[in-house]
């Protein structure tokens, strides 16, 4: 039996969809294929890279990258992690479901409050991916 593919995407696929994927592999300890894209890819954010890494999770050679059609189509659920990727995902044979977190990226403040939002969205990622382990693990 294959593994479950799971698809994070995102707008610029640097923070939100990167640290969904770096919890996904952490946690599911490879009883899953995972991967994560963006309608605009830019780049990993150092700060994301960073909060992880407080939590034991290293994401820093992951790559930001644009939407596979391949992966797309074998994806059995693909979770958007914003409004445009959300809005903008072609349909998918697979499961969809939309998890609309707020995006560090456009953080305001000095960096300790930069980084708080940081890590609150890093932890309710990491609730989200628990929660979709438990019910792929009870299918």
């Amino acid at each position: 039996m294959s593994k479950k593919v799971v698809y994070f995407l995102c707008t610029a696929n640097s923070c939100r969809s990167q640290m969904a994927e770096g919890w996904a592999r952490h946690l599911a300890g490879g009883a899953l294929e995972v991967y994560s894209a963006g309608t605009r890819p830019s780049r990993v954010h150092p700060l994301a890279v960073r909060v992880m890494a407080e939590e034991g999770v290293d994401i820093s050679s992951q790559t930001s990258d644009a939407i596979d059609p391949d992966i797309l189509a074998r994806a059995d659920i693909v979770v958007t992690l914003c409004g445009d990727a959300r809005d903008s995902c072609p349909a998918v044979p697979g499961e969809r479901r939309h998890w609309p977190l707020r995006d560090p990226a456009a953080a305001k403040g000095d960096e300790e409050q930069v980084l708080s939002v940081f890590r609150e969205v890093r932890d309710e990622i990491r609730a989200r991916v628990k929660e979709l382990l438990r019910e792929l693990a009870g299918r």
